[in-house]
């Protein structure tokens, strides 16, 4: 990962490759961003007319490229939109500077330097450029065999206050949590035949340990003695068994105690309930909320909140073979409902119903579960907002807010009783699907079976933002973007706080 050196140097003096500068998109034109100043005056004060003749607007994402001609010691300006990034000091203007530095980190690769004269004007703002250049300079390169360019290395943020205590405090926090949302985002990309439950399972148990937490690691016989029918359901049918990980970040005098669930499948082909083809080739990905709470956990230790955090991840792999579930089997949970499996596509709900009533009886004080789980939350939101659901009115919104305030999208849905109905079985305590309408709020409905009364929850349905298949864009890549770890983290804090 890129390092960050902070200075109050003016940048054009800098032995730096290039040297990067913000401009926003107005009505009038484009505008200069704070920070980008010392550069405009090098250049005689025709940046901004420069920018304009070669057709820059200031729309977010967009870069444009200018040679100094030795006006400064960096050879080359970048010049990145923010679009209109809103006012100085809301989530709306940190999230335009951590686009922009991820766009620009990420047009770097393969340079081995760069100055980042973005806004920083406070904490805030230097955490959200230092979280997009780290975000952005992200690539996953372990299966190439090529000289792919290295991302950039060397980084500088420059600006008058960087170097007082609570910048270089919140630049060096950004880096703990841009170090988790990467973790993340190789673990999703990694592919299945390389991260099957066990070695998913061993890495986190490594992880773990080197962290100071807690491990438990529950194989495939400890799952069955213990009666978690749902991970044993799903993972019967692969040759690579499942298994129940659970992280615990326990400090002294903590006040409260979060648990974090996460969906593990590995890979999922369906089951017996077969995927097309086309649906699989991502399905490595359908172990991204696992990936989010295991990653969060190992950020949260290094932060160090006092606060009580512990990880369930929850492993398995859903394949079609002679020993697969059926659609019709019944299976029993851990805990003892009965769950009748009409479609083993609907697998995840079943390894989380497992993984919750386990987290519940940690009597933790709020349960928050992660998952990649519907396809309907895509259908409603689209591939950059992830579902909130909750047994909690105002929780959602608290959610939404957080993941703003994190960089991430997360919007309320509702669980409404008359669909519960749907998930009604004639053999079973439940089956694990209803209709087609409402698929994914039959799903919070269906986990919410499985929350011990009295106890906040909310279920974040991350199907959309979890996978890019499009084109990279701000500080997300292709592939995996590691969704929801900001977020997890930034609940922590609020917890910590007591202001949740």
């Amino acid at each position: 990962m890129s390092t960050i050196t902070l200075s109050s140097a003016n940048p054009t003096g800098l032995k730096v490759d290039a040297v990067v500068i913000g401009v926003a998109a107005g009505d009038d034109g484009i505008t200069l961003l704070p920070g980008g100043q010392a550069v405009d005056k090098a250049l005689k004060g025709a940046l901004i007319e420069t920018l304009s003749h070669l057709g820059a607007s200031g729309k977010a994402d967009e870069l444009t490229k200018l040679a100094t001609y030795g006006r400064a010691k960096a050879p080359v300006v970048v010049a990145v939109g923010t679009g209109t990034p809103g006012e100085p000091g809301s989530p709306q203007y940190r999230e335009a500077l951590r686009r922009a530095a991820g766009t620009a980190a990420r047009s770097l690769s393969g340079v081995g330097s760069a100055a980042f004269a973005l806004p920083a004007e406070n904490a805030a703002e230097a955490a959200a450029v230092a979280e997009g250049i780290l975000l952005g300079a992200y690539a996953f390169t372990d299966y190439k065999t090529g000289d792919a360019p290295a991302p950039l290395a060397a980084v500088t943020l420059v600006g008058p206050g960087v170097k007082a205590k609570a910048v270089k405090d919140a630049v060096a926090r950004a880096e703990v949590v841009a170090t988790a949302v990467n973790r993340a985002r190789d673990w999703v990309n990694t592919p299945p035949r390389d991260l099957f439950p066990k070695a998913f399972a061993e890495l986190a148990t490594r992880l773990g340990k080197g962290a100071k937490l807690e491990v438990e690691v529950l194989d495939e016989k400890a799952l069955a003695k213990g009666g978690y029918g749902g991970l044993i359901g799903v993972g019967q049918g692969s040759a690579n068994p499942p298994r129940l990980v659970r992280l615990s970040y326990r400090p002294s005098r903590a006040r409260k105690h979060v648990a974090l669930i996460g969906k593990g499948i590995t890979f999922d082909s369906g089951g017996l309930s077969l995927k097309p083809s086309d649906g699989m080739v991502t399905m490595k990905c359908d172990m991204g909320g696992a990936a989010a709470v295991v990653a969060a956990v190992l950020a949260v230790a290094e932060l160090a909140p006092k606060v009580a955090v512990t990880a369930y991840a929850a492993m398995a792999e859903n394949m079609p073979s002679g020993e697969a579930q059926r659609p019709s089997d019944v299976i029993t949970i851990y805990g003892g409902k009965t769950v009748e499996v009409l479609n083993t596509d609907a697998e995840g709900r079943l390894v989380l119903a497992d993984a919750m009533v386990r987290a519940g009886e940690d009597e933790p004080d709020l349960m928050v579960d992660v998952a990649t789980l519907t396809g309907a939350a895509v259908v409603a939101l689209g591939t950059r907002v992830s579902g909130v659901m909750s047994n909690d009115d105002e929780l959602p919104l608290k959610m939404r807010d957080l993941a703003e305030d994190a960089g991430e999208q997360m919007w309320p849905l509702p669980l409404p009783a008359e669909l519960r109905e749907k998930l009604d079985s004639p053999i079973a305590d439940l089956a694990n699907i209803g209709d087609r309408n409402g698929g994914a709020l039959q799903a919070g409905l269906f986990l919410k079976e499985f929350v011990p009364d009295g106890l906040a929850w909310a279920h974040l349905d991350i199907a959309g933002p979890a996978f890019n298949e499009s084109e990279p864009f701000g500080y997300t890549p292709k592939g995996g973007t590691g969704a929801a770890v900001r977020t997890l983290i930034r609940l922590v804090d609020e917890v910590a706080a007591d202001t949740l």
